[in-house]
């Protein structure tokens, strides 16, 4: 069971900043979450692969991963406690761009078409990093199921794949850090 009150902490003190900002997705904001400070943190590390494990519980995939590289450390965590768990589990990489060498994919690991998976994301704002991995997974073969992230910045993300039939589930909202 993971610590909720413990990864809210450690996002305000490791992750949180005050400014200026313009977002992955174009949107100007005043603050910033750099959740890579708490994913590539042991302790963060720990809490956010708890709390997802927590959250597939009762409908377990085959698979879970995300557009590299915010959701490369999630995808670990999670995969490591799954094997500690003796549950099984495979994870999934999406590139943002396709290798020019090799076999080219924009999807890597050990996946069979038709396969179901869960997309993971560090911090959701518009959902677009999460949409375009959905699209490079289903153009693969494989059926997404939902996407789970860290924290929602209730921007809009949640609404975009509720339009495309997909459900977002989260750790936390930025109303749980007090923004």
């Amino acid at each position: 069971m993971y610590d909720r009150q413990s990864l809210i902490e450690l996002i305000r003190k490791q992750a949180l900043q005050f400014g200026n900002f313009t977002l992955a997705s174009g949107k100007k904001a005043t603050f910033y979450l750099d959740c890579r400070k708490v994913t590539l943190d042991a302790c963060g590390a720990r809490l956010i692969g708890e709390g997802m494990l927590d959250l597939l519980a009762d409908d377990m995939p085959p698979l879970v991963g995300g557009m590299a590289i915010g959701a490369d450390p999630i995808t670990a965590s999670i995969l490591t406690l799954a094997g500690i768990r003796e549950q099984p589990l495979r994870g999934i990489i999406v590139r943002k761009e396709s290798k020019e060498h090799g076999t080219g994919r924009f999807v890597e690991g050990p996946y069979e078409s038709g396969e179901e998976l869960v997309i993971v994301e560090d911090v959701v704002t518009t959902g677009g990093s999460s949409l375009k991995a959905i699209e490079r997974c289903e153009a693969v073969g494989l059926k997404v199921k939902r996407v789970l992230a860290i924290v929602d910045r209730l921007s809009g993300g949640k609404e975009a794949f509720a339009e495309r039939g997909y459900e977002l589930t989260t750790l936390l909202t930025i109303k749980d850090l007090g923004i």
